[in-house]
Formats: C-alpha cells, structure tokens, sequence
C-alpha cells in the first residue's frame, strides 16, 4: 500500500495527530508512504510523480492559492484521479472547516459544510471522510486498512461515526438524571446543560475508542466541541441554548415529546448518590 499524504490549508493537527498512533510502526511494515510531512519519505517534488494507491488529503482546498509555485486545486485533483482511493482527514478536508468561517472560496473534498462541493460528482465514488479536529489517529488508521467501509450520508465509516460521542460517556447517569456540572474540570456531573457540550448531536467514537488509549473530552471535565460534525465550529460554544430550560435542539434520535417525559420524570427526583458526588468534588 502506497500512500501520498497532501496538505492544504491545515494547522497540521492531523499528521501530529496521525503519529501518535500506537500500532504505527506495525503500519509501516505494509504501507509506505511516498510522501508525507512528517515520516521519512521522497522530496515532495519527486513524490508527486511516483506511483502510489491513496490520496490522504489533509486540510481544506483553496481556489486560487499556490503552494511550491503550483497551483493546489490543479495539483489536488491531478493527484485525487491518479488515486484509486481519497482518504479526506480532519474536518478541514472534509467540510472546509475553520478555515472556511473566514474563506468562503475554501472547500472539503466532498463537502463545503453540509453542501456537496465543487469535486463532489468527480470524486466521490473513491472518496472516504474522516472528520475531526483533530481526527483520532485510529480512525486514520481504519480508513487506510479497511478497502470499502459502510459510509453514511456525509461519506463517514459507520463504523466510527455510526453513534453518538454521547454513546459511551461516563457520565451519562449525570445527564440521564439532570445533574450539572458547574465549571470545567469536575469528574462529576454532566456537562451539556451548563457547559454546552455538543456529544447528544455528534457523531463518533471518541468515548469508545479513547485517546491514547487513556481519555476522552468528557472524561476529563471538558465538554465536546462537536467537531465531526458539518457545522463546527459553533458560535457560543460552551453553552446549551434553551427555551423555559429545554435545549433549543433534542439530542439525535429523541423525539421531543418522550425527551419533555423523561425530563420531567428526572427533575421530579433527587438521587442523593449523585448529588453528593457533586458536592464533594466542589
């Protein structure tokens, strides 16, 4: 398996991301990578005219915009039909992402936000997307492995993105039963009311497959950004709106008339246990 690793307009996240992967030099021993910024490979220059299989693309594509004196859209799509697959990594690559906020003529591969871009009916038969900002360096690892995953609607393993960051939180008792917590940092309490976390409404595995093999956002007192998803970045990130103390929007999948039911249920009791977790750790 040969592999061309492009950037465009990215921070880099993802390649850092990607070599903190623990089984990487098992990696190595079956995929070589004929460029990549940071792993011992060919001079970009020559790389760009050797054979390889997959296009890793990372971060998002600027019309207009020269990178070594080549044109990047021009060099992205020769690239992308010389591939026999496009692996998009990070959210940039995929919806456009930050950068897109403040550059409208920047595109994902597939994607600009939740709309299908300008390469979309070109490329998007060889094209797999693997959102995040960065993205978990397993997730970049099953894409290069796995030939033809189940994809969803935005082209996402189902796999990976099938459930919900909120699937897998330790701390779902606390959400289940309306316990808050009240600053960043706490081991206790739920995070989504007070603290604005994004997990009920973003897809990933972020709580099942933890960060180097250790931790997660939510287990460490941070609430999820929701950055797999086509609207991320959000404006008021650590806030939950709502409306007489019901989110404006209902967690993915809850209808809202059961999600009103149960809140009234839970907010009806006070389980004592969880309270005084709360109070302790305060």
């Amino acid at each position: 398996m040969r592999v061309f690793w492009l950037q465009g307009v990215t921070c880099n996240g993802n390649s850092h991301s990607f070599i903190n992967l623990s089984s990487l030099p098992t990696l190595l021993q079956s995929c070589t990578f004929v460029y990549h910024p940071l792993l011992d490979s060919l001079p970009f220059y020559e790389a760009i005219e050797a054979d390889f299989d997959i296009l890793v693309v990372e971060g998002g594509i600027k019309k207009g915009w020269h990178r070594g004196g080549l044109e990047f859209e021009k060099l992205f799509l020769d690239l992308a039909n010389k591939a026999k697959r496009v692996i998009a990594v990070g959210s940039c690559a995929v919806y456009g992402g930050i950068f897109r906020e403040y550059d409208e003529s920047i595109s994902g591969v597939l994607f600009e936000k939740d709309q299908k871009s300008r390469y979309f009916d070109e490329l998007q038969s060889k094209t797999i997307n693997i959102p995040g900002c960065p993205a978990h360096p397993e997730w970049i690892h099953y894409a290069l492995v796995c030939y033809k995953p189940l994809l969803d609607e935005f082209y996402r393993p189902k796999e990976i993105y099938a459930y919900t960051v909120h699937a897998g939180c330790v701390r779902n008792e606390y959400f289940e039963w309306k316990v808050d917590a009240k600053s960043f940092g706490l081991k206790e309490g739920c995070l989504f009311y007070e603290q604005g976390c994004q997990a009920p409404y973003t897809h990933g595995s972020c709580n099942k497959i933890l960060w180097n093999e250790t931790a997660s956002k939510t287990r460490v007192g941070t609430p999820c950004f929701g950055c797999t998803e086509p609207d991320f970045i959000q404006r008021d990130l650590f806030c939950t709106k709502t409306f007489m103390s019901i989110p404006a929007k209902m967690p993915l999948g809850v209808p809202k008339r059961a999600y009103l039911t149960l809140t009234g249920v839970a907010k009806s009791f006070r389980i004592e246990r969880l309270s005084k977790r709360l109070i302790d750790e305060d």
